[in-house]
């Protein structure tokens, strides 16, 4: 991912905070140089001193034949982004896009059932635990659970290389970000709102 230094992004613990918000990712792998993607639910571990993203993706989907040939597959996460008028700015430019995205490239593996198993309860947790009645890995009947691990498989990434890039306006002066920041809120939708926090957010930091 190209990142100019204005946006480039290091922290790590600041990266896996906006993977764990923005966990439904895609994943990109290549058959006969063909780049193949699936959109799936995931999930940033940590076992010894090794990072994996995990995840799971239907038994028919042949992407996951592709994981011993393919080389290092590449995840993205992606937050919100926004259209930037260039009318917010206080000379003439042209319009651009602000964004957040999170690039993960690594080796993936299947998982072995036990980690399927693992991983599925902590995925289930994640999004249920809050709920009044929340549908929990011991909550479901074992003949439904067998049933439903027959037909998907379970894989983990081992963390190669990070690439982060929050594209928020940082190579704009300061009366520019606050006028784009008000443009911004003015929208009407929650992705420019929630752009537009990002960038007072960096302000403050």
């Amino acid at each position: 991912m190209y990142i100019p230094n204005y946006f480039r992004v290091t922290d790590v613990e600041e990266i896996i905070d906006f993977i764990q918000k923005n966990s439904f990712g895609t994943l990109v792998t290549t058959k006969k140089g063909k780049p193949i993607a699936t959109h799936l639910p995931l999930a940033f571990t940590k076992k010894d001193k090794d990072y994996y993203i995990t995840g799971h993706m239907a038994y028919g989907n042949p992407q996951w034949r592709t994981f011993e040939t393919c080389g290092d597959a590449l995840v993205m996460f992606q937050g919100a982004n926004a259209y930037i008028s260039s009318s917010w700015y206080s000379h003439e430019n042209v319009p651009t896009w602000n964004y957040e995205a999170v690039h993960i490239y690594g080796e993936a593996t299947i998982l072995e059932k036990d980690e399927l198993i693992e991983d599925l309860t902590k995925l289930l947790e994640k999004y249920e635990k809050h709920r009044e009645n929340p549908i929990l890995w011991d909550t479901l009947s074992p003949e439904l659970l067998e049933k439903e691990l027959q037909g998907i498989i379970g894989f983990k990434i081992k963390i190669r290389d990070i690439q982060a890039a929050y594209k928020l306006s940082q190579n704009r002066n300061e009366t520019d970000t606050r006028n784009i920041i008000n443009g911004l809120r003015n929208e009407g939708n929650p992705s420019s709102k929630q752009i537009a926090e990002s960038m007072v957010k960096r302000l403050k930091d």
